[in-house]
């Protein structure tokens, strides 16, 4: 039995109870979350290639002689230096050597037969003409005699001529013998740094048949000048122009390098993946620093600089959603979703032209649990 003066009591106790706990359970539930503060900053609009670049040289040569054979003579090493039209590699051609000589020699013979033929021709030519002025002046020999010794001058003359051809002709034999030989040889058609080579002395060589290729005898690099080439996805390539800044990026160093410039553009797209062609585009390195430590074969990505702008309020790009909307936190950590106009963008930053002010915080977790708009949230330490 309860006793009349509690009674009131409890009443207050329970309606108190049922306020707290009313209290508690509308209390909103907070998420953590990170967040960023919009300021002015540089926004670049760049470009990067959808699939890995690679650093080539600018002139590279698969060398192999033009003929079959033995390899009598390799006169360079992997890493050797090498200037232009140096010997590098030479197949057996003795027999061809001979021939080069063998016309050398009938070139020399030649001559001395065209020397005498002419000097031949030249004599009678002059007795001719003596003949000539005898008959003409003092009719001391016959018409016909000087019929004779002109017809006879210039029959030498001829001689003379066929001997001159004959030399021709022996020339023409030797330089076919010597382009023979010369296709024996691999000399380097540019300055550059031996590669790699495919050949040994004693082992039998031959050109690679129409259609199959085969290891190069020699790989020759000219690496004094280098350039990365990376495929740009279809869509993003109508924005660049040859000309335009850009930064390379290596997996085997930590550096941008930065002096680069697009250098060729290719006219053609390819189509070795029909859900993702792309074009191929060239960005060459100027600054001797950033070509420095770099070899033909790194993998590299390029990343080409479209248009630039020193003071933008800029938002990260990891915070934008769908439809350039943002989630703003105000001060009771309530979340509002906010679209803005973007500008400039690349991969880490996004211009705001219009919708946004300096100094509204912006949630970055946007993937988080529990995060969207309406909800209460409190900033990750």
């Amino acid at each position: 039995m309860t006793l009349p003066g509690k009674k009131p009591l409890i009443i207050v106790i329970g309606i108190a109870l049922m306020v707290v706990v009313y209290f508690f359970t509308k209390q909103p539930e907070f998420v953590d979350v990170e967040i960023v503060t919009l300021e002015q900053g540089e926004v670049r609009s760049t470009v990067s290639n959808t699939r890995v670049g690679t650093v080539k040289a600018c002139r590279r040569a698969y060398l192999a002689p033009a003929t079959g054979g033995q390899v009598a003579e390799l006169h360079v090493n992997e890493g050797d230096s090498v200037k232009q039209h140096q010997l590098l590699l030479e197949i057996w051609n003795k027999d061809l050597k001979a021939q080069v000589k063998l016309q050398e020699a009938q070139i020399r013979a030649n001559r001395a037969s065209a020397e005498q033929a002419c000097q031949l021709g030249a004599g009678a030519e002059r007795e001719a003409e003596r003949l000539s002025r005898l008959q003409k002046f003092d009719h001391i020999v016959s018409e016909e005699q000087v019929d004779i010794k002109a017809t006879g001058a210039r029959a030498k003359r001829a001689s003379c001529n066929a001997a001159l051809e004959a030399v021709a002709v022996s020339q023409a034999n030797r330089d076919a013998a010597q382009a023979a030989v010369e296709r024996t040889l691999v000399v380097a058609p540019f300055d550059g740094t031996v590669a790699e080579i495919n050949a040994e002395l004693g082992e039998f060589i031959t050109p690679s048949p129409p259609g199959i290729p085969t290891l190069p005898a020699i790989d020759l690099l000219d690496v004094s000048c280098l350039y990365v080439s990376a495929p740009i996805d279809e869509v993003d390539a109508p924005q660049i122009k040859t000309g335009m800044s850009a930064c390379v990026s290596l997996d085997a160093f930590a550096d941008k390098r930065c002096s680069g410039t697009v250098s060729r553009i290719a006219p053609y797209v390819l189509e070795k993946e029909k859900q993702a062609r792309t074009v191929e585009v060239e960005v060459k390195l100027t600054d001797p620093d950033d070509l420095y430590g770099l070899l033909p074969g790194y993998s590299a990505d390029i990343e080409v600089l479209l248009a630039r702008k020193a003071n933008a309020l800029r938002v990260p790009a990891e915070a934008v959603l769908e439809n350039n909307r943002v989630l703003l936190m105000h001060e009771d950590g309530l979340l509002e979703e906010r679209r803005f106009k973007p500008g400039l963008a690349n991969w880490n930053i996004v211009e705001v032209l219009s919708g946004l002010n300096a100094g509204d915080k912006v949630v970055l977790s946007v993937g988080r649990e529990g995060v969207a708009a309406g909800a209460y949230a409190r900033e990750q330490p």
